[in-house]
């Protein structure tokens, strides 16, 4: 299915009609004995008054937005396009203010029109959100009419408790209420965790699907998240649940609601996949060698029942409208709106009122970017001025300078500039032997969330860093660990970066200064890691010598698919990661010098 946007109803309608006249034969081919007196108008009747045959339902859908309620900064805030003549645009995009008019616009003149989501809405946000353990995510999703979401691993940062809670309202059990006389009344839609139980009881810890209705026409949607999610969260944020296999869950639900009639089903999928390109508009359904895409939703989207007409994934941050074959051989469209609201996908479901089922072959699907050219949503702009207000004093505070942007998560190298500042900053103020005596700092590539920006996002003037903006950067405030490893350890903890569960897709550690070591892509698994090549200041490691070292709780625990990680001893805790982050950019920057972009030197990658 190409990926370039749709023309407009009214012109499909007329090619509908075009095409109907030469697929007539066929269509009356595939019916059911006895159906070809009846209509089979597409979203209308045959000309002699009976009812349409089939009406289109618009499916909007996004993920990841993980509370991005302004526009991302630097090249987190950009989505790719490729021209015809090959060249590729960076386009400025996201925000709510702009998602808001997006989704809205799409909607007219779509009477059947459906928003759903794939799941990471808040967790990992910026500080306008974050600091207010992400309710106003929620208010602004609730303004959107989003209809459903499924949970993705971040709504899981804060455990279950506050899971509940931002579904079912109430104030913060320590914070309390932020605004006078306003209690925070939770989600309007429901968070779907078909996948997810409670150890004690084996019952689903939230609803595991839901049934959207109107004027007849029902379509069941079933959430899950990823199965890895205990892998990817703290240990305290899963406690007391069970994760389950995404595919078994959703065919068991999926015989549920056709039991119940519902023979219309989208699954929602917090999981995802890497397609040949990062350009929005790539034709995932191209033919040729190393195209399409691939990654683990690729063999869940196998596996999963025909009755499920549609997959609407995330996870990867990635956009892609692709077609990947069910378990009958047939071609069902699997969607991803990339992340932090910069995309939506728009999806024409066609449903059969009388089989109630959506035919497949009709499907059509394609992204759209939320560009920063079209109005601004008024009620959004004061949702953001209200909650900016309650956060300026804490956001605005200068915490450094820096003089260029410093690229962390928009950076595609496998070591970024604001990784190596970050585990610098870790290594620093952890080295003291009254603070743990680390001898290095081990930095997870996921747990930075944005770039340091040069360019002023507020009045603080260009080049200064805000606590909001470091906030932005490392919004877990995950608690730092010091630990006793051996270079055995160290060793086989760099070889699990390209190996075991991150072969498909390497996780390469941000690394402190004095590592060293080499990267060969052209080797496979654990062999890319050249261990020869492994030095700390100079000196080869030695598998047998005990090492401190430096890293986040989430790390420490063996996050991310870093066991040998997890096997640290002589454990000490230090302070958060965020504060080792701003007390380094205080000690290393003045507005007359300001920090400079790192030279990313550490790691040699050979390809």
């Amino acid at each position: 299915m190409s990926a370039t946007p749709q023309k407009n109803r009214a012109s499909r309608r007329v090619l509908a009609a075009a095409a109907g006249l030469a697929t007539v034969g066929a269509l009356v081919a595939a019916m059911p004995a006895g159906a070809h007196d009846r209509g089979h108008g597409h979203g209308h009747g045959n000309g002699h008054g009976h009812k349409p045959r089939t009406v289109d339902v618009q499916l909007l859908s996004f993920n990841d937005l993980h509370g991005n309620l302004e526009p991302p900064a630097g090249s987190a805030g950009t989505v790719n396009k490729t021209h015809a003549d090959g060249t590729v645009e960076a386009i400025p995009a996201g925000g709510v203010e702009y998602l808001a008019t997006s989704l809205r616009t799409a909607r007219k003149g779509n009477p059947y029109s459906v928003t759903a989501a794939g799941g990471d809405m808040v967790g990992a946000s910026p500080l306008l959100s974050g600091l207010f353990h992400d309710e106003p995510t929620i208010e602004a999703l609730n303004k959107l009419k989003l209809d459903v979401s499924a949970v993705g691993n971040h709504e899981f940062d804060e455990g279950a408790t506050e899971l509940a809670r931002l579904q079912n309202g109430g104030c913060h059990p320590v914070e309390g209420c932020y605004e006078k006389g306003k209690k925070f009344k939770g989600a309007d839609f429901p968070y779907l965790a078909a996948n997810v139980t409670k150890e004690k009881t084996g019952k689903p810890l939230l609803k595991p699907y839901t049934i959207w209705k109107k004027n007849g026409v029902k379509i069941g949607f079933i959430g899950v998240t990823l199965e890895g999610t205990p892998d990817i969260v703290t240990a305290n944020g899963v406690k007391g649940l069970k994760f389950h296999d995404e595919v078994e869950t959703i065919n068991k639900y999926a015989r549920e609601l056709d039991r119940k009639g519902v023979k219309s089903i989208v699954a929602l999928i917090h999981e995802g996949g890497a397609p040949a390109s990062t350009s929005y508009n790539y034709d995932c359904d191209s033919p040729g060698a190393g195209d399409g895409i691939s990654g683990p939703i690729v063999d869940i989207a196998k596996g999963i029942t025909p009755k499920v007409d549609a997959l609407v994934t995330g996870h990867t941050h990635q956009a892609y409208v692709c077609t990947v074959p069910d378990p009958a051989g047939k071609p069902r469209m699997v969607t991803s709106a990339a992340s932090f609201g910069k995309l939506y996908t728009d999806t024409t479901l066609t449903y059969d009122l009388r089989t109630k089922d959506i035919v497949r072959t009709s499907v059509k699907s394609a992204n759209h970017v939320v560009t920063r050219d079209q109005p601004k949503a008024a009620d959004m702009t004061s949702l953001i001025d209200r909650w900016n207000k309650l956060a300026a004093p804490i956001a605005n505070r200068p915490q450094g300078w820096i003089s260029a942007d410093i690229n962390g998560r928009g950076s595609t190298a496998p070591e970024k500039p604001l990784g190596n500042v970050i585990a610098d900053a870790q290594l620093e103020g952890l080295a003291p032997a009254d603070k743990g005596g680390a001898e290095v700092a081990f930095m997870n590539p996921g747990g930075i969330r944005a770039d340091l920006v040069h360019k002023a996002s507020g009045s603080e003037g260009d080049g200064v860093v805000t606590y909001g903006e470091a906030f932005t950067v490392q919004p877990f405030t995950n608690m730092m660990n010091v630990v006793d490893l051996t270079g055995a350890q160290l060793v086989a903890a760099l070889q699990q970066q390209v190996s075991g569960a991150n072969e498909a897709s390497p996780k390469i550690l941000q690394v402190s200064k004095g590592l060293t070591y080499t990267l060969d892509l052209t080797k496979t698994g654990a062999a890319r890691v050249v261990t020869d090549s492994i030095k700390l200041n100079g000196a080869a490691i030695d598998p047998a010598r005990t090492y401190r070292v430096a890293m986040n709780e989430f790390l420490a625990g063996g996050g991310d698919g870093f066991p040998a990680l997890g096997q640290g001893t002589n454990k000490l805790v230090g302070p958060s990661d965020l504060d080792l982050f701003n007390a380094y950019l205080a000690a290393h920057s003045t507005a007359a010098s300001p920090l400079a972009p790192p030279a990313t030197d550490r790691i040699t990658i050979v390809q």
